[in-house]
């Protein structure tokens, strides 16, 4: 449950914890039972990200509704890549300038 801050005019400021659904309803002063509305006297505590995961928080967010593609086409994708030889070529055909049907000494 919260706690909320009520101020009495005759006893001073109080806090209570009640139900969200009874916020609106004024409280009883444990003091002297005068009927107290509710009352701001400090601010709302607001937690403060680290600043890496606030940026990292607001990436996602923003690539949920926009995705960005990063630069090039992605690993392997064959136009930007140098091509492989599937195998390497046979030993015959290695040696241009020699005639493989002969046998040397």
């Amino acid at each position: 449950m919260p706690v909320y801050d009520y101020a009495c005019a005759a006893c001073g400021p109080f806090t209570v914890m009640r139900p969200m659904a009874e916020f609106q309803h004024p409280h009883d002063c444990p003091g002297c039972g005068a009927a107290c509305r509710r009352a701001f006297l400090t601010a709302p505590r607001l937690s403060g990200l680290d600043p890496a995961l606030k940026a990292a928080h607001a990436t996602n967010e923003r690539s949920r509704h926009a995705p960005r593609r990063s630069g090039g086409h992605g690993a392997g994708c064959g136009c930007c890549t140098p091509r492989k030889t599937a195998s390497p070529p046979a030993a015959a055909k290695s040696f241009p300038n020699a005639r493989p049907w002969m046998i040397s000494h």
